[in-house]
């Protein structure tokens, strides 16, 4: 594995099941990445301190997941310039509809990037990510387009599947 690049901080170690599709994603793409469970609420000295260091120790990006008021995204992008991207995570009683608004109605100059909520959102975010970096990395680029590429074939294939399954009933 690779030097750590990526940041990915949870809320809560809860929300393991939602950040563990990420992980596969920078395997897969060979990125190195770091996760900590850090709390904009309960451990919000920690999580500013992370935050304002995160370029420091040279991390390029930094996923930040949380649920419910969800402003850890928040409070890390008011402490770095650096790129960061908010995963809703789904809980009592709003489903992750409150986590998403809260992400995307940041103030003005402090922006979050969004990305859906529940599992997706962290294997979306890590692509994000990915393509994020790849901007300053034509080999990280080219895999990125080669997943594309497969993605397509993949549902192109599933396409002819179903095509021939409604041809035979």
């Amino acid at each position: 594995m690779s030097k750590p690049v990526v940041a990915v901080l949870m809320g809560s170690k809860s929300d393991l099941p939602v950040v563990e599709g990420a992980f596969k994603i920078f395997d897969e793409f060979g990125i190195g990445y770091e996760a900590h469970a850090l709390s904009a609420h309960r451990t919000p000295t920690e999580a500013a301190e992370f935050a304002a260091g995160a370029e420091a120790n040279g991390f390029k990006v930094v996923i930040c997941a949380a649920g419910m008021a969800a402003h850890l995204g928040g409070v890390v992008a008011a402490h770095t310039t650096l790129p960061v991207i908010g995963i809703p995570i789904a809980s009592e009683p709003f489903n992750g509809l409150d986590a998403l608004f809260s992400i995307v109605q940041m103030p003005p100059g402090i922006p979050v990037a969004a990305v859906t909520a529940g599992k997706a959102g962290g294997k979306n975010a890590a692509l994000y990510a990915v393509s994020i970096l790849a901007l300053s990395d034509a080999a990280l680029a080219e895999k990125l387009k080669e997943f594309r590429r497969r993605q397509t074939e993949q549902v192109l294939k599933a396409d002819r599947e179903l095509q021939d399954e409604l041809k035979n009933r």
